[in-house]
């Protein structure tokens, strides 16, 4: 499917073009200003329903969008078959890097480095001197002014023995220099970067885009750790900003709505000057779910510092009960408390236009189910006032796919998508009940527990995060539900 948003119009349009590339997903796709504007595409991979077809393609495809037709470009001497790559136009040359191939008996990471010549429609594969990144896929790419190329992060696995994989995450970062003045027969050389500042902390599945003021910016992404046998993904919504001039990262810090600082200062002033300047010199945020603080020193300014509260958030927001009043007011209006930010996400799709970052869709699992998103948010990266929801989530336009061993996958289809919506409804009428007089989901005659927890989950999630706030960590929230619905089936109220 090709579909294109519209910036003034907040409206999405899908084009139908004629003899489009084969269905896929991880490719990568760059734009460049020839010609009325080109999309080009790269790789990626295919798998079928059931599982039994999977590949990777190593095709070039380029759509002409000023006169909407796709072509194929069949040129010798590119790279081998991938997805998870990375693909950035960089002065009149596509430049790809790294990736992964699976088959149904192993797998390989890639570091190679290959060019593609807008102007010849030739590839050239690179061979840079120094010591460059080890294999990798979902890394940064993020080109410079001055024809350079940035790597940071990627993940890669290892086997360690027969059916025994380990996953690594890199945090390190390399700088691709060409030495010449842009002709064909650049020298290219790796160089190691060490920036200053504050990194982003280390996770896989970020989104990264070009920046106003020389800089790029990375969102999201995910963070698997391993617990007793389980293996839980912290998801992020935190947003990091590299300066490429200085070699610098630095958190970046909402700055809120102006009528919304008034009422925090007035709030929020008592605890802010019993705190003093000690306060600002927290640690950077370290976790997936964040809180924006105003702390009024005691001349009078007004600094924005983000915190992460560990299960305190209840006192934090009860710290004026005027502020907390106001809050809950602008609130009543909307979803009951949801945030305006984007939920935590690993594998959205960024773009920054006008100084304007636009965030759609993306991924994050709950448990053992996995939800794939599409809502549309934006924030302007001059002002760093607020997130702006520009297309939200349809809970109803979900369909839960519950895994079968039968292969009825339409039956399992249409149960899941209605069971999806009835759910959603019944919540929404639980939710304005008084708490007593809540009809939590029954247990259905010979249930097991784990079947009960898995059906039931989205309602104890929706009643743990009444209960623990916007602030908890969705690990704790989920850990909170399940103990709820164990307890229920073990004794229905």
């Amino acid at each position: 499917d090709l579909y294109i948003y519209h910036t003034r119009k907040n409206s999405w349009a899908k084009l139908d073009i004629p003899n489009p590339p084969p269905r896929r997903c991880a490719h990568q796709a760059a734009v460049v200003p020839t010609a009325g504007g080109q999309l080009w595409i790269f790789g990626g991979e295919f798998a079928s329903p059931n599982g039994e077809q999977f590949y990777h393609y190593k095709d070039l495809w380029v759509l002409h969008l000023a006169t909407k037709t796709w072509e194929q470009i069949k040129a010798p001497g590119g790279p081998s078959g991938r997805s998870g790559h990375r693909m950035v136009a960089c002065k009149r040359q596509l430049i790809i890097f790294g990736g992964f191939h699976e088959s149904a008996r192993d797998f390989i990471y890639y570091n190679d480095v290959y060019t593609f010549n807008l102007d010849s429609f030739t590839w050239s594969k690179l061979a840079p001197a120094g010591m460059g990144p080890a294999p990798r896929s979902g890394c940064q790419m993020t080109p410079t002014p001055e024809g350079n190329i940035i790597i940071y992060g990627g993940y890669s696995k290892q086997r360690i023995k027969k059916d025994v994989d380990k996953g690594t995450l890199h945090t390190d970062m390399f700088l691709l220099k060409a030495e010449g003045a842009g002709k064909e027969e650049d020298r290219w050389t790796w160089s190691r970067l060490s920036p200053s500042g504050v990194k982003p902390t280390p996770r896989s599945g970020f989104s990264v885009a070009a920046a106003p003021n020389n800089r790029c910016l990375l969102f999201g992404g995910v963070h698997d750790e391993e617990e007793e046998e389980s293996l839980e993904g912290d998801f992020f919504n935190d947003i990091y900003f590299y300066d490429i001039g200085k070699n610098r990262w630095f958190p970046a810090q909402l700055k809120g709505p102006r009528s919304e600082k008034r009422k925090r200062r007035r709030g929020r002033q008592a605890e802010a000057e019993a705190a003093g300047e000690e306060e600002l010199q927290l640690p950077p945020p370290q976790g997936p779910l964040e809180i924006v603080k105003e702390v009024v020193t005691d001349d009078g300014t007004v600094m924005t510092i983000k915190q992460v509260i560990p299960g305190a958030a209840e006192d934090q927001d009860r710290s004026g009960s005027e502020e907390e009043e106001e809050e809950e007011e602008e609130e009543e209006g909307g979803a009951q408390g949801q945030p305006v930010e984007p939920c935590p996400r690993s594998s959205a799709m960024v773009a920054v236009k006008h100084g304007v970052l636009y965030v759609y869709g993306g991924m994050f699992e709950v448990g053992d189910r996995q939800v794939t998103l599409s809502d549309l948010h934006c924030i302007d990266l001059h002002r760093m006032d607020e997130w702006k929801v520009l297309l939200e989530m349809d809970p109803k336009t979900q369909e839960w796919l519950e895994e079968s061993e039968s292969d009825e996958e339409e039956e399992d289809d249409v149960e899941g998508a209605e069971g999806g919506e009835e759910e959603e409804e019944s919540s929404e009428e639980e939710s304005e009940d008084e708490e007593g007089q809540q009809q939590h989901p029954a247990v259905q005659p010979g249930e097991a527990q784990a079947q009960y927890v898995a059906r039931t989950e989205q309602y104890w999630l929706g009643l743990a995060r009444s209960h623990m706030g916007p602030e908890a960590k969705d690990k704790k929230v989920l850990k909170v539900a399940h103990a709820m619905a164990k307890t229920f089936y073990e004794d229905p109220i």
